[in-house]
């Protein structure tokens, strides 16, 4: 599939940029609009020909987002924290954003693709292992409900109006940049001498390199349809937290062991993994070495993580 013009809603944010910086890579023009406190010198090296500051609305994007062939819809909540404190400002960050994007390819772009990345927060709590795209959608915070709510209005928009869109549902992604989520809180908390995690360190995360990510949302932009297929992000593998605190722990040279509290945190899943299959069969696979990554991850921490 050729990559001509695109646009990336979200494209500050650490998703997004990435996305933005490979389609760049194939040849594609790149436009992204959403929030972020960047520098134009910042915004080109990652890819973006324009860049614009502004909520994603339909009158945003009517008026900077150009004629895109291709959507890429990163803007939205990424956080079932804030979703527990801000449940409106996360439903409308998520739900009214893709809603927006929705409309405006109905009124302006009716031809081009959209892919949205998803999550797996959609399935809550997960009776079975791996988790298939066919597997009961429970959600278990806001987070999650907002999400499933977007996945929704996609697939009523392509029923309904033709928007061909294609859905993955990311599973923990990491990588060298992102200043949230588990890496970064226990490179945070180690390095000052904090060893106490909530959790039993037995729950379980499937990890993604956030380069993985991308190159996988660029594939899934060939398979949009009005069917709106829906794939899972992930390795396909259930890794304990305690593993990898432990494997942080290790390479920041901390010697206490790490400690668990037993503390369950509102809307947090106990397990996941993904099954893969649909995006294994859409000719995609991870390159990325985990543990490798992650280590990566702790040296750019102790490096200042500029």
């Amino acid at each position: 599939m050729k990559y001509e013009t695109v646009l990336v809603t979200g494209a500050y944010g650490f998703v997004g940029r990435h996305v933005a910086r490979a389609l760049a890579a194939r040849g594609a023009k790149v436009t992204g609009i959403g929030h972020g406190g960047w520098s134009r010198d910042e915004w080109r090296r990652w890819g973006l020909a324009d860049w614009r500051t502004a909520d994603v609305t339909v009158e945003t994007l009517t008026t900077y987002a150009g004629e895109p062939d291709l959507v890429f819809h990163c803007a939205g909540s990424a956080s079932v924290g804030f979703s527990m404190t801000h449940p409106m400002q996360d439903w409308q960050r998520t739900v009214g954003s893709t809603l927006a994007v929705l409309e405006y390819m109905r009124m302006q772009r009716p031809g081009a693709r959209l892919v949205m990345p998803s999550s797996a927060g959609v399935y809550g709590v997960a009776a079975h292992l791996p988790i298939a795209t066919d597997s009961a959608l429970r959600p278990a915070s806001p987070y999650g409900v907002h999400k499933k709510t977007a996945e929704d209005l996609c697939r009523s928009y392509a029923q309904n109006f033709g928007v061909r869109t294609a859905l993955v549902r990311l599973f923990s992604v990491y990588g060298i940049g992102i200043r949230k989520q588990l890496l970064w809180d226990a490179c945070s908390k180690l390095s000052q001498g904090v060893v106490a995690f909530a959790g039993t360190g037995m729950e379980t995360r499937d990890w993604l390199h956030v380069e993985d990510a991308a190159q996988l949302l660029m594939v899934a932009a060939q398979h949009a349809s009005v069917a709106c297929p829906v794939v899972n992000g992930g390795e396909g593998q259930a890794v304990c937290i305690r593993n990898v605190v432990a494997l942080i722990a290790k390479r920041l040279g901390v010697a206490a062991r790490p400690a668990f509290t037993g503390e369950v945190r509102a809307g947090d899943p106990t397990h996941y993994q993904a099954d893969v299959s649909g995006a294994l069969a859409w000719g995609w696979a991870p390159q990325r070495d985990r543990t490798s990554e992650m280590n990566a991850y702790v040296d750019w921490f102790m490096g200042g993580a500029p």
